[in-house]
């Protein structure tokens, strides 16, 4: 890593909505004088833009079209898993598991003012406990990727993994058998978690993290886990099977789906961000 990811943050944020049609609004209003209909117009798409960018139609819509994640590990998949514990012995303590929960860090707070201490975000807690109830129908092993991103380096307060082991373990009784807290984004907790768990010959990954970033968080451990092989030759390839959570879906009143709000915002952002780092890939 160098220290041109600490501008990531700052990059991302002038890179998605609403700063682009904001300028757009700007434009337009300085157009309408010498030309009183492109004026118009441009000001008129900043409008839109900024009420279409914080709609929850906008989010679904960007998360089927374009970001495709894989389904929720349901049906013959989740049995599957549970299978394959049955088979090799409920407790999976002693030696190497079948398979590793692995769940991806979505953020912390470095202080928080009603715990006096640092917590995970909204959407690291939700990865947890979904990680968690895989856990539980399972029987397979936890663990927990996730160190400092990079908008919070430098500051003071424990590694993501750090706290989600302390989470887990306090609040839902829960013990973190892995824990990842040096990576600072997803291509990081792809190369440490895959290094980590090939060292113990675990041959199967679980992995956790919301349906929007799962297409890229797949892709990244995929990757990691062949450059691994390449770097050994002879030794096998970990598999990766994903367990998307946090799906966006349509409000029950469809009208309610054009209407701004705070989730559609939320949504629409980072499904550009998803779009955003797949285009700037390839």
């Amino acid at each position: 890593m160098n220290d041109w990811g600490i501008y990531k943050p700052i990059l991302t944020t002038l890179a998605l909505p609403p700063v682009p049609f904001l300028l757009l609004i700007l434009i337009g209003a300085r157009l309408i004088l010498p030309r009183r209909g492109l004026g118009y117009l441009v000001l008129m798409l900043g409008v839109l833009g900024v009420w279409m960018s914080t709609c929850q139609v906008t989010a679904v819509w960007l998360q089927d079209r374009f970001l495709h994640p894989p389904v929720a590990l349901q049906g013959e998949a989740l049995a599957r898993l549970e299978l394959v514990v049955r088979k090799g012995g409920r407790s999976v303590q002693g030696g190497a598991p079948p398979a590793a929960i692995i769940v991806l860090g979505g953020g912390r707070e470095a202080f928080a003012m009603e715990y006096g201490t640092s917590d995970l975000s909204k959407f690291s807690a939700e990865r947890l406990r979904y990680g968690i109830w895989l856990v539980r129908r399972t029987g397979l092993p936890l663990g927990f990727s996730g160190g400092v991103g990079w908008a919070q380096r430098g500051d003071k307060g424990a590694s993501e993994a750090d706290i989600a082991a302390k989470v887990a373990q306090q609040t839902y009784g829960v013990p973190m058998r892995w824990v990842e807290a040096e990576s600072v984004d997803t291509r990081g907790n792809a190369a440490l978690t895959v290094a980590m768990l090939a060292d113990q010959h675990v041959p199967e990954i679980v992995l956790v993290t919301d349906a929007f970033h799962m297409p890229r968080a797949l892709r990244d451990f995929e990757q990691a886990a062949q450059r691994h092989v390449e770097l050994r030759p002879g030794s096998p390839v970990i598999k990766v099977t994903p367990a998307p959570m946090g799906f966006w879906q349509h409000e029950d009143r469809a009208w309610l789906d054009w209407m701004p709000s705070i989730a559609g915002s939320v949504g629409v952002r980072l499904a550009l961000k998803e779009c955003l780092a797949a285009l700037l890939k390839t």
